[in-house]
């Protein structure tokens, strides 16, 4: 079965947007097109990340973009998940820090996470990313993850969230240290589109014009 190849990123994120941009390249035929110039009011995306898991959080998003445009649409939650923390912040891993006057979400964020692990025994860490896509009304999930360690204090320009102070299994640069050729080599986005293609292709559809 053919379907088509425009697939709107459900995401009102530019970094988030670009970095799936960055992935996708390996996967010419798919057009991926932000979802603020195909539906009305995408701002309903900011209210759906209101569920208990990755999954259903992806899937609202992914719905809500494609009754809006009737193209196969494409979401992710993504989370942080902390050893020490029992899995925090999990999916509450964008709104983990109450807002700062002073500082981004981000920054806020990550100076929550280092004052929580100063006294943690291990910093042991992963990335997880699940992607939800709607198309036909077939739902299509893949997941994908990153193992490593948070640092002891931000490091690096790149990247976004909590990249500053999260280094891969193996390497000695945290993400926001990385090129982003180098990140999207091993991320946890990365892994998650991966495996989406191959679910995408075990079903018989193909990602073509009709």
């Amino acid at each position: 079965m053919r379907i088509s190849p425009k697939l709107v990123l459900a995401t009102l994120n530019r970094h988030k947007f670009e970095e799936f941009q960055d992935i996708l390249k390996v996967y010419p035929e798919i057009q991926l097109t932000p979802v603020r110039r195909m539906i009305r009011n995408p701002e309903k995306l900011e209210k759906a990340e209101q569920f208990s898991s990755y999954i259903e959080n992806a899937t609202a998003k992914a719905r809500i973009a494609n009754l809006g445009c009737h193209y196969p649409a494409l979401a992710d939650d993504s989370g942080l998940e902390v050893e020490a923390l029992g899995g925090r912040p999990g999916v509450h891993t964008y709104r983990y820090a109450p807002p700062q006057p002073k500082l981004s979400q981000d920054e806020a964020n990550i100076q929550l996470l280092l004052k929580e692990l100063k006294t943690a025994p291990q910093r042991r860490a992963r990335f997880v990313c699940t992607l939800a896509l709607v198309v036909e009304g077939v739902l299509i999930q893949a997941t994908g993850t990153l193992e490593g360690t948070i640092a002891e204090a931000p490091r690096g320009q790149d990247g976004f969230g909590y990249d500053p102070v999260f280094i891969p299994q193996g390497q000695d640069k945290t993400l926001a240290e990385m090129s982003a050729e180098e990140k999207n080599r091993i991320s946890h986005r990365a892994m998650a589109v991966h495996d989406l293609m191959k679910n995408i292709k075990s079903l018989g559809l193909v990602l073509a014009k009709p």
